[in-house]
């Protein structure tokens, strides 16, 4: 719009100078906000100079720079005719103070609000820029930490010594730790102030830095890469996922790790690596195809040796050490020491016997073992958990005598006896043979059952050995010191045959006492082979008691005795000073045996006999007188002397002779004779 243009446009809006003047009058304050704001001066500044042109010529070189410092409304522009045509109200009100001179002033500050934002963006790009790498790879060039041999290792400086680790000062704001177990005899001669070169691994939960005194790198291109392969070193790494067959692990570059290398045994193991920083070394790297492949189970079995060594080298035998229970065997139970393992025997376990591990021990149960033996060829631990308690039997002599009556709890029953529990981890056995008077326990299980509790009396002890020997028949009264009132020699007793050996037979007497009757004393009419000839086992037989030792527990039987038999018809049909017939069967010097009838023998003891045994073996001594025996002769011939007595005959086995009985005796059935 050119001021041309004014011409055509002005009288179709009619303006009238007085109600201008009015209007500017009235409202003198409504033209400054105009002036002052921004958005709307634009569409009426441009009003303002065109419609003004015509009467003021002046204010043309004060539009003209408006025109031309924003050309770009000017499409704007070229509706507001047709608009204010339409509303002439309006029109009016931003026409009329154009016609007052001292408003057309009022276009000069317009200029100015417009042009002041316009010099912001320009100003701008001339200000010198930086890039958030460039400062980030200052500070880090600044704060860069460098290594003790000027490869990835750092200097670290012992601080303080705990109970289990070692904090040592690598010049971060926090201390790192390494374990006592990564030094020699655990730590026993660092002391604080002492320096070595130390490897960050990452950080612990306490947010401690984990070291290791290896080399461990950290590599940040291909080329550290194949250092650390080339050197076998172990690098730290970021698993980042996990994938077919492995893990995605983060070690500068994407690498591999297969599950087998993990060091994790079950998938939910692998998971919680994720995101975790590991230690492990690189066993494949091919740089064409950037392919790596790494493996964290070397790396934790090399530290685990080195733990081992450690923990062996620091142990001995006779120390308290804290431990968990790894796991259950029916033998034992393994208890991990801070990665070394040890076997605690169920023998160990405790002072009380116990049939398996689970009955007091438990899967992650912690306590304190002492170490027993340490192998040092086999790496085995040998533990025990009762030797931390005092030994029951060194006190048993003190608290236990012969004699003394105690209770106790049947804890396990054999073939030969109970083992009775007297006290914890003190046991005594009763023998089966101990357990009844009166009665052949073919069991323990036929009188005692497991946990019942029992009265016994203590027949022996022996600490050296840990056994005490009890009795359980003891508690009852011993039915044998009545047998000689019930039972005495030579009384008659009626029972049953229990059991039939070799040499004889027993026979029960009354319950739990029986007696023997030897082989000998079965019959006496005849000789028997074997027992069981003429008994059998549960047959009912008489015999008469012979003899009683109650210390040996002993009673001697005969059945013979109480049969009746020939010699006892001889002596009651016969009596003293009677001359019989007999044969002599034994002849020796001073004892003849003489055989009366048959199965009837008596013993001839008659100084006769030896007289005539003498008298027969007697010779005469010197030479016969020749001279005499005629008139011997002559003499006897005519009767004058008698004739000289004829000399006895000596015994000797086979004779028939006569001899006169001198004694009989009844009850021993005994016949002795003499020479008739």
């Amino acid at each position: 719009m050119t001021n041309q243009d004014l011409p055509e446009i002005m009288p179709s809006l009619e303006i009238s100078p007085e109600p201008a003047a009015e209007a500017v009058a009235a409202e003198p304050a409504a033209v400054e906000p105009v002036a002052d704001s921004a958005p709307e001066p634009v569409i009426g500044s441009e009003a303002a100079p065109e419609c003004a042109a015509e009467t003021l010529p002046e204010p043309e070189p004060a539009a003209e720079p408006r025109v031309e410092s924003i050309p770009e409304p000017e499409p704007e522009t070229v509706p507001e005719p047709e608009h204010v045509a339409a509303e002439p109200a309006a029109a009016e009100a931003v026409a009329e103070p154009a016609a007052e001179a001292p408003v057309v002033a009022t276009p000069a500050p317009v200029v100015l609000a417009v042009a002041k934002p316009a010099e912001i963006p320009v100003a701008e790009p001339e200000e010198p820029t930086e890039s958030f790498a460039d400062l980030l790879s200052a500070f880090e060039s600044s704060h860069k930490h460098k290594s003790a041999d000027g490869q990835k290792q750092l200097l670290g400086t012992v601080v303080s010594l705990s109970a289990d680790q070692v904090f040592v000062d690598i010049g971060y704001k926090t201390e790192g730790v390494l374990p006592r177990s990564d030094f020699e005899n655990n730590a026993e001669g660092v002391q604080p102030g002492d320096s070595f070169p130390v490897s960050v691994k990452g950080r612990n939960e306490e947010r401690y830095y984990e070291l290791t005194r290896h080399r461990v790198a950290q590599p940040r291109d291909w080329s550290a890469l194949e250092a650390a392969f080339a050197e076998k070193l172990a690098v730290v790494g970021t698993v980042t996922g996990v994938v077919k067959g492995g893990l995605t692990v983060d070690v500068g570059v994407r690498a591999f790790m297969p599950a087998s290398r993990s060091g994790a045994r079950e998938a939910a193991e692998m998971e919680k690596l994720v995101g975790t920083e590991i230690t492990c070394r690189i066993t494949k790297l091919d740089v064409t195809d950037e392919d790596v492949v790494v493996d964290r189970r070397v790396v934790l079995e090399e530290q685990a040796r080195e733990a081992t060594a450690g923990r062996f080298a620091a142990m001995k035998e006779g120390d308290v050490l804290p431990g968990t229970v790894r796991t259950l065997m029916p033998y034992g139970a393994f208890v991990d020491l801070g990665g070394v393992d040890g076997l605690l025997h169920v023998s160990d376990i405790s002072w009380t016997r116990i049939a398996k591990p689970e009955d007091i021990l438990s899967v992650g149960d912690e306590l304190k073992v002492r170490v027993l033996k340490i192998d040092p060829e086999t790496k085995k631990i040998s533990l025990g958990l009762k030797q931390l308690e005092a030994e029951p039997w060194e006190t048993v002599p003190s608290r236990y005598q012969s004699g003394q009556r105690v209770a106790g709890t049947v804890s396990r029953l054999t073939d030969f006896g109970a083992f009775i529990e007297l006290e914890a981890g003190v046991e005594g056995l009763i023998h089966i043979s101990e357990m009844a008077w009166n009665k052949r326990v073919r069991h323990p299980s036929d009188l005692l059952k497991p946990g019942e509790q029992v009265d016994a009396v203590i027949l022996a002890i022996k600490p050296e050995e840990r056994r005490i020997s009890l009795g359980l028949k003891q508690t009852l009264a011993d039915p044998w010191l009545e047998v000689p009132l019930n039972f005495p020699v030579g009384a008659q007793i009626t029972g049953p045959v229990t059991k039939i050996m070799n040499f004889g037979a027993f026979v029960q007497i009354a319950e739990g006492i029986e007696g023997m009757v030897h082989i000998s004393e079965i019959v006496a009419d005849k000789r028997l082979n074997h027992p069981s000839d003429a008994l059998r086992t549960g047959q009912v037989v008489k015999a008469q008691v012979l003899a009683i030792d109650i210390e040996k527990k002993q009673i001697k039987l005969s059945m013979k005795q109480l049969v009746p038999t020939s010699i006892d018809e001889y002596i009651a049909e016969h009596q003293l000073g009677d001359v019989v017939s007999g044969r002599v069967v034994e002849a020796p010097a001073a004892l003849v045996l003489v055989e009366l009838g048959e199965g009837i023998r008596a013993i001839c003891r008659s100084s006769s006999a030896a007289a005539v045994s003498a008298a027969a073996e007697a010779k005469p001594e010197g030479k016969v007188d020749m001279s005499s025996l005629s008139s011997m002769l002559k003499n006897r011939w005519k009767g004058n002397s008698p004739a000289a007595a004829a000399q006895p005959e000596a015994l000797s086995s086979g004779q028939i002779r006569s001899f006169r009985i001198v004694k009989l005796d009844v009850e021993a059935k005994r016949i002795e004779v003499e020479l008739a």
